[in-house]
């Protein structure tokens, strides 16, 4: 895994974990979290040193690395009909956007991703806890 940028220590809070970040990074990472923020209902929590957003289990999470954001999603693989640049990979249906400077997520797109991600949760229940028959 690549270096993340943020100093997201034991006492991190997601204000924190932005504001630690400069530049094109920290502009994608605001993007990103309010696009999500209002597309539902959903907690929001520094996890394994970044931001992880909860809706009946683990939904999605944005990570600032040194010369990419990840936008990652714990059912992705059912998103790419959304969103295709979304690669699978990892364990569950694990799907990440890798964006690097310059490269465009619109808003529209983020909601839609995360709007769906939660659908995705409230009708098939915890990603982590699932089923093969899911």
């Amino acid at each position: 895994m690549k270096k993340t940028l943020s100093a997201a220590g034991p006492d991190a809070t997601p204000d924190s974990y932005v504001s630690a970040l400069r530049g094109w990074r920290r502009d994608c990472v605001e993007t990103l979290r309010a696009a999500v923020r209002s597309a539902a209902t959903l907690d929001e929590a520094i996890k394994w040193g970044h931001l992880v957003y909860f809706a009946r289990g683990p939904v999605l999470l944005i990570r600032a690395e040194e010369e990419r954001v990840l936008f990652g999603f714990w059912r992705g693989q059912r998103l790419r009909l959304i969103e295709p640049r979304l690669k699978p990979g990892g364990k569950f249906e694990m799907a990440t956007l890798e964006i690097g400077k310059g490269m465009i997520v619109d808003a529209f797109t983020a909601r839609r991703l995360a709007a769906k991600a939660v659908a995705l949760n409230k009708a098939l229940g915890d990603p982590t806890k699932a089923t093969l028959r899911d």
